[in-house]
């Protein structure tokens, strides 16, 4: 039986038991396995590594621990550029997009609320959400370790709480958002763009009081649904506020 030693630090933590956090574990093994496999195996998801050092040297998830490593794996660096020493995806996602689990609609509600581009359906099957992930280079949100597992997700991330708005903050920071949030530039029923619309032409829509007290209006370009800044709007935007000055 061949060995190696793994260190995992801050919140990859998370995904170990309590004995095996903030300490060297010795990972066992007959032939030599992806280093991917090796984490996942430990119990870490690899969309959640950013980077893997084997003896001291910056590796790919492919690369084949030997007997003897030293092996290191980190979460993403918040205050430390490392971009040069990366080696694990290939290409960075140009564009912040989500895709999220089934159980997780509250969340996307906020996520297109500050205008983030947020597929979500209630039916989604696990195999589908991997391949939209992959397919269309979205990030993808759950909290089943398993669907991170899977080989096609390259970027995605396991939330650690079950409430919406602590998730909400979760994502802001873990993936830098605050300066990317345009609030109330999407429909948060569907994830279609927010477009201004004249209001002669949908008064056949609104209702008599919203007819008489509102003349800013909004229409989602994908289901048709008018939005105003009554006191919904207003409740959002301090909801908004608040979260974003935590």
């Amino acid at each position: 039986m061949l060995a190696a030693t793994f260190r995992f630090y801050a919140e990859l933590n998370d995904f170990l038991p309590p004995e095996k956090r903030q300490r060297e574990i010795t990972y066992r093994f007959v032939t030599p396995a992806a280093v991917k496999d090796a984490i996942e195996s430990l119990g870490v998801p690899h969309p959640e590594v950013e980077l893997i050092l084997a003896n001291g040297e910056s590796v790919g998830f492919g690369y084949l621990v030997q007997a003897g490593d030293r092996v290191s794996v980190y979460p993403m660096f918040e205050a430390v550029d490392i971009t040069p020493l990366i080696k694990l995806r290939p290409h960075p996602l140009r564009d912040i997009r989500f895709v999220l689990d089934v159980h997780l609609g509250r969340l996307a509600a906020y996520l297109r609320a500050m205008g983030f581009d947020t597929l979500y359906r209630n039916n989604f099957e696990d195999e589908e959400l991997a391949q939209i992930s992959s397919r269309e280079h979205r990030i993808l949100l759950t909290r089943d370790r398993g669907l991170l597992k899977r080989s096609i997700v390259t970027h995605g991330y396991c939330l650690r709480t079950t409430n919406p708005r602590d998730q909400l903050h979760e994502v802001i920071n873990r993936f830098d958002l605050r300066r990317l949030v345009k609030p109330f530039s999407r429909c948060t029923r569907c994830n279609g763009r927010l477009e201004a619309v004249d209001k002669q032409s949908i008064l056949h829509r609104l209702p008599p009081k919203t007819r008489d007290y509102y003349h800013e209006f909004y229409r989602c370009a994908g289901c048709q649904q008018i939005y105003w800044p009554g006191s919904h709007y207003q409740r959002m935007r301090q909801f908004i506020e608040a979260v974003l000055s935590q």
